[in-house]
């Protein structure tokens, strides 16, 4: 699904100037962007995504009032390489300075071009679209003290996701998934897992109950393109399941692309959403346990301390989740193998994700409560570390730029982890989104 733009022109007519680059501009973004007839500025326009400039003139200092009547994206794309021209910076300028910034889009490179054309993509998918939600008695089941607190279970949650970005949650079973996981047969696991298998550490058993749910998923799923992402309760309503949904979710991301939410976590999975696939950068959730916590995180991950790092260990942060970094798809990553699980909340049959990003630049970003606010750090993956006795097996230790400033403005417990850093395509979505990035 393409983004559909409208170019705009000045009266008292069109050009030359403006001509040419329109023709560049459908030749150069022919795979990104449906571009419509263009429409003089001040015209209604039809139905459509965003408005591109391909043309700034001096004009645009005495028409500031259509500017922003103008209730969309305003990409400026003035030079033959997808950019806008240095000779807009004056003009931009001006613009911001009356109320009309927050939705101009003035991207640098081709690429930020391509990525603010992706995430208006995807802002016309998610109207369409829906994420699938296995739970029961969400915050009723393991550990209820700690899950009865989290905001992506509220119904207020999922109205302001819906109203936001158009998407709506389908709720379903996963008493009743767990119940049909368990019926499919040895055999048809094992025919299954022939034709995808993966590196693994598991017996047999845990095998076949990790196939088995991939296989209950996939049949209750079925081929409905609106599904984007699909969530399960899987820590907190565990006994309703012998096996977690790890390889289910890697196996449905490399088939499908599908999104996956651990712990039905919604606000990480949307987050995802727009941010991997405008981005196109590996994208994981793991939970973030700050150094500056002390033994508030030392002991929820069973640990004695926290890993020696160089620098001021304030602006370090242990990345860890179900015993490992993270779940991610093996695609992402530069070493991966399922194992048997770690927590002591899930069945003996369950299995994780041991998996690594590559070292180096990172982002970490997550949506707010009100859904007009990312969180964005651009810090740095500098290794990783364990204990094999605790609950953080293989962890992943990051380096922020300012570890307080962290503490006082992270937004959850649950963050994704993007490699490289990518603090100017996420404005460019933000744009598009209307999400405000507060960098910390």
């Amino acid at each position: 699904m393409k983004p559909r733009l409208v170019p705009i022109y000045f009266e008292p007519g069109r050009d030359s100037g403006f001509d040419t680059q329109l023709a560049v501009l459908r030749q150069l973004l022919a795979n990104d962007a449906e571009i419509l007839a263009p429409v003089p500025l001040g015209a209604k326009l039809p139905d459509c995504e965003a408005a591109v400039f391909p043309q700034l003139l001096g004009e645009a200092y005495r028409r500031v009032a259509d500017f922003r009547a103008l209730k969309l994206p305003l990409l400026v794309i003035t030079s033959e390489f997808g950019t806008l021209s240095m000779w807009d910076w004056e003009l931009i300028t001006y613009l911001k300075s009356e109320g009309v910034g927050a939705r101009i889009i003035a991207p640098y490179n081709i690429e930020n071009t391509r990525v603010a054309l992706r995430a208006l993509a995807i802002q016309r998918e998610l109207r369409t679209s829906k994420f699938v939600v296995y739970q029961d008695n969400p915050g009723e089941g393991m550990q209820a003290p700690i899950f009865k607190r989290f905001y992506w279970w509220e119904q207020e949650c999922v109205q302001r996701m819906l109203a936001k970005f158009g998407i709506t949650i389908d709720k379903r079973s996963f008493k009743k998934l767990g119940a049909d996981a368990k019926l499919i047969s040895d055999a048809d696991a094992q025919a299954a897992w022939k034709t995808r298998q993966v590196s693994h550490a598991l017996p047999e058993k845990s095998l076949n109950a990790a196939m088995k749910v991939y296989l209950a998923l996939k049949r209750d799923l079925g081929d409905d393109p609106s599904v984007q992402g699909v969530g399960i309760n899987c820590l907190n309503e565990s006994a309703f399941s012998d096996c977690t949904p790890c390889l289910a979710w890697n196996l449905l991301y490399e088939e499908r692309g599908l999104i996956w939410g651990c712990e039905a976590d919604i606000v990480a999975m949307i987050t995802k959403l727009i941010l991997h696939r405008s981005l196109g950068a590996p994208t994981i959730m793991t939970n973030l346990y700050p150094f500056l916590m002390g033994q508030a995180a030392l002991k929820h991950e069973r640990i004695a301390d926290f890993p020696k790092v160089p620098g001021n260990p304030r602006d370090y942060i242990l990345a860890a989740h179900c015993g490992y970094f993270g779940l991610m798809p093996k695609s992402f990553s530069t070493q991966w193998t399922l194992r048997k699980k770690v927590l002591g909340i899930v069945d003996a049959d369950a299995s994780a994700i041991d998996a690594r990003l590559a070292e180096g630049p990172l982002t970490m970003a997550k949506l707010h409560s009100d859904m007009n606010t990312l969180t964005v750090v651009e810090g740095e993956l500098t290794g990783y570390w364990g204990d094999p006795k605790s609950d953080c097996i293989n962890g992943g230790i990051i380096h922020v730029p300012n570890g307080h400033r962290l503490m006082t403005e992270l937004a959850s417990h649950h963050y994704l982890l993007l490699t490289g850093h990518h603090l100017a395509g996420i404005e460019s979505v933000g744009t598009v989104f209307g999400l405000t990035p507060k960098v910390l």
